[in-house]
């Protein structure tokens, strides 16, 4: 019994006397550089996150681009409901592991055709060696929808459909895929 008094005593004395000794080195240390430490520390950290913020804003922005730019100039003519299709897609492409897995790279990707001997896109404006800027009313229409779909703000319609073609080719490519929507001048295929 007193053994176990001794052995509580003793380390009560010890923690008593660790904790005097903590507070008296707190007292006797020079706390200016430890606070400048800390003060660069948290602005270094702050404009990390900055940074990280912006660049992350940018790669979605690049995304949302790419998205309208292909909304544009695929399906600019059509009713919205098939330029939410075409999002659709683009979309479902990135998703695919057939497909590059950014929105950029589906938008440019480009493959080897063996009878034309040369490179073809995926999406023939692309193929152009220049386009007119996007603007106007069907532009500011194109970004919205890249939006709403790119931040699935709205609840996709074309689960797992990863083709279409205007309504007035018949692609070999369509031969052996399933329709499944025909909306305004382009049908789908999964």
């Amino acid at each position: 019994m007193f053994w176990k008094r001794h052995k509580r005593s003793s380390s009560r004395h010890l923690l008593s006397s660790w904790g005097i000794r903590a507070r008296f080195f707190w007292y006797r240390l020079e706390k200016t550089p430890l606070i400048v430490v800390l003060v660069l520390g948290a602005v270094a950290t702050g404009f990390g996150l900055l940074l990280h913020s912006m660049s992350a804003n940018s790669a979605n922005r690049r995304s949302v681009m790419c998205l309208a730019m292909n909304v544009y100039f695929e399906a600019r003519g059509e009713p919205e409901v098939g330029q939410y299709a075409v999002a659709e897609v683009t979309l479902n492409r990135v998703a695919s592991r057939y497909y590059p897995d950014t929105i950029c790279g589906v938008v440019y990707q480009k493959n080897w055709d063996p009878l034309r001997k040369r490179y073809v896109a995926a999406f023939s404006w692309t193929e152009f060696q220049s386009v007119r800027e996007p603007h106007g009313k069907e532009w500011r229409r194109a970004w919205k929808i890249a939006e709403e779909v790119y931040y699935e703000r709205r609840e996709p319609k074309l689960a797992g459909v990863l083709n279409y073609h205007a309504d007035r080719v018949e692609p070999s490519w369509s031969q052996g895929k399933k329709p499944t929507a025909e909306i305004g001048k382009h049908r789908f295929y999964k």
